[in-house]
């Protein structure tokens, strides 16, 4: 089971790796087999075919980046909205930082319309909604936030978490930045959290 899973692995580093430089219709299930080293049945065995493995990775990243996001609404019970938050965004940042070939992938996937970012975005994107929101209207609800308008405030927050990481070629050639380094995710959530500080945590002004 061990060689199996290690196997898989192989097969979707290399699959994230040619889809990112030759584009996902550029990529052969052969060539995909060719960096992994193993053999082309071994691809069609674990998951079906190229569909199939890209079903696989997109799934495989949004599972652990709405997880994060649901850790965080369900820490509520028991902490601050703006610990929540907070916490959201840091590991957000981290998760992309340590799989930032995987997210600039998915990110770049989900810009287009078809019948699986529609279903991911039934199921997947809905639950990072509900969740964020749900932060943020607890937030407002008790004073730590000012009384934004929900949505928007859970767009631009995305929106600050993704772009490095959707757009890494950008931040790299135009800023000389490496989103990929753990000092850039670190450095990077510092300045979200100034942003917060002055967008949404000061406090209410009466």
């Amino acid at each position: 089971m061990e060689k199996g899973e290690n196997t898989k692995r192989r097969v979707m580093e290399a699959a994230v790796s040619l889809f990112n430089v030759k584009g996902y219709s550029g990529t052969s299930i052969r060539a995909i087999a060719e960096k992994a080293g193993v053999n082309v049945a071994l691809i069609s065995y674990y998951f079906g075919n190229k569909q199939g493995l890209m079903e696989r990775l997109m799934i495989d990243f949004l599972e652990e980046y709405t997880n994060i996001t649901e850790k965080g609404y369900r820490d509520l019970a028991n902490s601050t909205a703006k610990d929540c938050l907070s916490y959201v965004v840091e590991n957000l940042l981290k998760y992309q930082q340590q799989n930032h070939h995987l997210a600039r992938f998915v990110h770049r996937e989900v810009t287009l319309d078809s019948t699986l970012v529609r279903e991911l975005m039934m199921t997947y994107f809905m639950k990072e909604k509900h969740f964020m929101k749900n932060i943020i209207e607890a937030g407002v609800k008790q004073k730590e936030f000012r009384p934004v308008a929900s949505d928007f405030a859970s767009i631009q927050i995305r929106a600050l978490v993704t772009m490095p990481y959707s757009q890494p070629q950008y931040i790299r050639e135009v800023y000389h930045l490496n989103p990929h380094e753990t000092y850039f995710s670190q450095k990077y959530y510092s300045h979200i959290e100034k942003w917060l500080n002055e967008f949404l945590y000061k406090s209410v002004l009466v």
